[in-house]
């Protein structure tokens, strides 16, 4: 008997611990405000009232996959959700969904699909942007449950493994998102996001993002366990940035990039003027690489030589590079 309200007290000591503590840290204005300041960060998926352009996102380079050690699925699939939900771009699949309907494809390119599955060539949307998330850093082990450890191994039965289920801790996340051009290789924006929360309740992992209608994306562990969410806030906060960052590009990101080069071919001249008329700038012998300037006039483009030369041209006189 002696020993049951021994360790009666010891339970009744470490509870009263437990929730004094959980009574300061809620109490105390500083967690409050950094709570809040998660929630809000988490609602604030960026809107674009116009899109950026067309982009696709792909795994980062390397042969070790970090976010299957913390197992959670590929970050594209997060990234994705965010790039739906914002409006930004309109996104384009370069993954299972490409393979399949170039498998597709195929089958029309060898006759096998039925007539007028209006399939073939030039219908792939092209991709204005790559983007690559990555992680630079993550602690998911700063802070600790020391108390809850001395919890539950003071209190025995269920209400050991209650208390056990109290969650104390902080993590924290730094993360990287790199968008480059396809056309010129340029990466136009890089930007970083560090996430990090402190957990104070009992079962508090995945609620607020459920609430944001996270959870029922598809993105498993990032939405259900803490140190999912906490590199999801990190991921938000650099796609926030990248899209402020962003948001002065042109509109028509294949109208603003330099043209393709095209090869003449047949032997032709160009003129200094689009009615092709007076002395020609110089003559094009077949093979020669010019490059379009974007200015045309019905079929008269625009071109410049590999010497700078610049004149008018027949566009039924060369062929644009592939």
């Amino acid at each position: 008997m002696e020993i049951f309200f021994r360790r009666a007290a010891q339970a009744s000591l470490a509870l009263g611990a437990i929730v004094s503590f959980t009574a300061c840290t809620a109490a105390n204005p500083l967690v409050t405000r950094t709570q809040k300041a998660h929630e809000a960060k988490v609602a604030a998926i960026p809107k674009c009232a116009r899109k950026l352009g067309t982009i696709s996102v792909i795994e980062p380079e390397g042969d070790v996959h970090w976010w299957t050690q913390q197992q959670l699925p590929s970050p594209t699939k997060l990234i994705k959700v965010f790039v739906n939900k914002s409006g930004c771009f309109t996104l384009l699949d370069r993954g299972m969904g490409m393979s399949a309907a170039m498998r597709e494809r195929a089958l029309a390119a060898g006759g096998e699909l039925r007539g007028g599955a209006n399939i073939g060539k030039g219908q792939v949307k092209a991709a204005d942007y790559v983007m690559v998330p990555d992680l630079v850093s993550t602690n998911a082990n700063a802070g600790g449950s020391a108390l809850s450890a001395l919890a539950s191994g003071l209190i025995g039965g269920g209400t050991g493994r209650l208390v056990g289920s109290i969650n104390i801790s902080s993590k924290t996340s730094d993360v990287v998102l790199t968008v480059t051009d396809v056309r010129s290789s340029e990466q136009v924006a890089m930007t970083e996001g560090h996430g990090e929360k402190n957990d104070i309740g009992l079962g508090a992992s995945g609620k607020f993002f459920g609430s944001q209608g996270l959870g029922g994306a598809g993105i498993g562990g990032y939405a259900n366990t803490t140190i999912g969410q906490v590199i999801s806030m990190a991921y938000l906060d650099a796609y926030t940035k990248l899209v402020n960052e962003m948001g002065g590009m042109p509109g028509n990101a294949s109208a603003a990039n330099a043209r393709q080069s095209g090869t003449v071919r047949v032997a032709t001249r160009m003129f200094s003027n689009a009615g092709m008329k007076g002395q020609a700038v110089r003559s094009l012998d077949p093979g020669m690489t010019v490059y379009p300037t974007g200015d045309k006039v019905g079929l008269i483009w625009e071109i410049e030589d590999e010497h700078g030369n610049r004149g008018w041209i027949s566009s039924e006189n060369f062929d644009l590079a592939r």
